[in-house]
């Protein structure tokens, strides 16, 4: 879910107020709506029997979560991440689920890891925002032992994602001021050409890339929906700035135009991504 920023530097400021917030407030239904996601990356990424795994763009700690409860005391799983709330978050349940992971504040593009200290690297939807994405991923292989696996999950492109774009296209005759979503800029489908994909990883100095479709069946609780579709997204920046009829107006739009998607009391779709992965030389 893209909060499309005006510019790559609004990201910190966004992640740390309104779409930071807006994750950690609807925290156990996106954890249980990506859960699919959550189950494929971690098996994948613990296939190889790593023991320190890092967790790029982590968010409030669900997968980071998971690898720790998996690796237990033998291994390792760090979080990192530019949101402080989500942070918080993600620290919390860790504490009352009593799991062993680490969280850091950092942007993953620049912060300077340790060379060589993670035999595996992951991410679900969280390396599509990065303002110099061959420069992190240089980043991120300085971090990586030789032969260590990157394994990733990102979006495809918006046309074959219509659940992700409803909102903002229900929104927009009345709110023309809704941004835009522009191809390869940072944000939510910022990774739908494979090709690009293909190239900031060998250019960033990967090998054996791996970039294959998955097609993942997502639910969640219809009494959800309204909150979801009005507080992410481009239209969840902007909505928060019209007036009252305006937003009323807006929200009855964006209501109806998720009918097709509604099921009884649950909300279905498809969410179209990509499963990337590579190797550290």
């Amino acid at each position: 879910m893209d909060v499309a920023p005006r510019s790559a530097n609004d990201q910190p400021a966004l992640w740390n107020g309104t779409a930071g917030c807006a994750w950690v407030d609807a925290q156990e239904t996106l954890d249980r709506m990506y859960k699919p996601f959550e189950d494929l990356l971690v098996d994948a990424i613990l296939a190889d029997a790593p023991s320190r795994v890092l967790d790029v763009g982590c968010g409030t700690g669900a997968t980071t979560r998971a690898v720790a409860r998996r690796l237990g005391v033998a291994g390792e799983c760090v979080g990192v991440d530019i949101s402080e709330p989500m942070l918080a978050a993600a620290r919390a349940r860790a504490a009352r689920d009593g799991v062993p992971a680490t969280f850091v504040r950092a942007d993953a593009a620049t912060h300077p890891f340790e060379p060589e200290s993670f035999d595996a690297i992951m991410s679900r939807f969280g390396v599509m925002f990065f303002d110099d994405p061959i420069r992190a991923f240089e980043n991120l292989r300085r971090a990586a032992q030789a032969g260590a696996e990157l394994r990733f999950i990102a979006w495809r492109s918006a046309e074959e994602n219509p659940f992700m774009t409803t909102a903002e296209r229900a929104a927009a005759p009345l709110l023309p001021n809704v941004p835009s979503r522009e191809p390869d800029a940072p944000g939510q489908f910022g990774f739908a050409n494979p090709a690009r994909v293909e190239r900031i990883l060998e250019e960033s100095g990967w090998n054996a890339i791996d970039i294959w479709p998955v097609d993942v069946a997502c639910t969640f609780p219809e009494s959800e929906l309204t909150r979801y579709a009005t507080r992410f997204g481009p239209l969840g920046r902007v909505l928060q700035e019209a007036d009252d009829a305006t937003r009323s107006r807006v929200v009855q739009a964006v209501r109806t135009a998720f009918e097709p998607f509604v099921h009884g009391d649950e909300v279905r779709y498809v969410a179209a991504c990509w499963m990337v992965g590579a190797r550290a030389p």
